[in-house]
């Protein structure tokens, strides 16, 4: 297959386990690095509609099949990853780490201090309206700029991103270059201080020190007394995983964190389908537990190894 003349890096058969946090996964037909915007544009505009596109973050939300993606995998560097702050608006960068602007609106009196122990960056926090502590990205989004497959720059409202709880309706193929956010004021000292406390009760909480991909398993939605789904009550992913006796849990080289079990870590060895497996039978075993099947909040892509293997 032959691809459009890029001025970036353009990989072919490039593996793609040492890109992801949890360090597996099989090749990417194509790796592709833009080397700026206008770059990013012209080959998405001469690129075949029929080639699959995939934009990869940094990976920390990532299970990459063992058979690899047949796709061109398009992962943002330098040149996406601006920071930038004027009045209590913060523009980033698809590529700027959430914890980075987390840290460079503080400094500049802004509120943002929800991105500061997400892990990622800010492609992949829009995309998935990532959160924590009580705020989503949809609670401070104030546009989106993207590259639609066609490679035309778009700008987005958070109406036309569709955020829903931990996903958007950002259409398959389009790659989200930069984003702005409005925060509250607050004293750079104090909201520094506030993103300190978060991060101990991170440490404190989470297997920072392990392999993972971040929450494992999207929270489940509540009932009212009525029956009706209620997000205010909110049930915890790592709580029905707890009560199912699958704390620790393991399959190869894979295993649900014994400090916090929503939590799928890589040991040491692990393939693709060991932690693609175990989440499935954490699943099928909370739900023949507590009658409530868990979805998955880690994204799952490519296609598994050959059986012969």
């Amino acid at each position: 297959m032959t691809l459009p003349p890029v001025r970036g890096t353009l990989t072919p058969d490039r593996p793609l386990a040492d890109l992801t946090w949890l360090r597996v996964g099989g090749p990417a037909d194509w790796l592709f690095q833009p080397a700026d915007l206008e770059d990013l544009c012209a080959f998405l505009k001469a690129l075949d509609p029929e080639v699959p596109v995939f934009p990869m973050g940094v990976g920390s939300n990532l299970i990459v099949r063992d058979g690899g993606l047949h796709a061109v995998v398009i992962r943002l560097g330098r040149g996406f990853n601006a920071v930038s702050v004027e009045g209590t608006r913060v523009t980033a960068g698809a590529a700027a780490l959430d914890a980075q602007v987390a840290r460079k609106a503080a400094e500049a009196g802004v509120d943002l201090t929800f991105l500061r122990t997400i892990p990622g960056s800010i492609g992949g926090a829009v995309r998935m309206n990532a959160g924590c502590y009580g705020s989503y990205v949809a609670d401070h989004c104030t546009s989106v700029t993207a590259v639609t497959r066609q490679g035309e720059v778009v700008t987005l409202t958070p109406a036309e991103m569709g955020f829903a709880y931990r996903q958007s309706a950002l259409p398959e193929g389009w790659v989200i270059v930069g984003a702005s956010f409005e925060g509250p004021h607050g004293d750079p000292a104090m909201l520094d201080a506030v993103m300190a406390e978060q991060m101990a009760r991170r440490d404190a909480s989470q297997p920072v020190k392990d392999r993972s991909a971040g929450s494992t398993f999207r929270n489940p939605a509540g009932f009212s007394s009525t029956g009706r789904a209620d997000d205010t009550h909110e049930l915890k992913a790592w709580a029905l995983i707890d009560k199912a006796g699958l704390r620790g849990a393991r399959r190869g080289g894979a295993q649900m964190s014994p400090k916090h079990p929503n939590f799928l870590i890589n040991t040491g060895g692990a393939t693709a389908a060991d932690l693609e497996g175990l989440g499935e039978e954490v699943r099928k075993r909370v739900f023949q537990d507590s009658g409530l099947l868990l979805q998955w909040e880690i994204m799952r892509v490519g296609e598994p190894a050959p059986e012969n293997e």
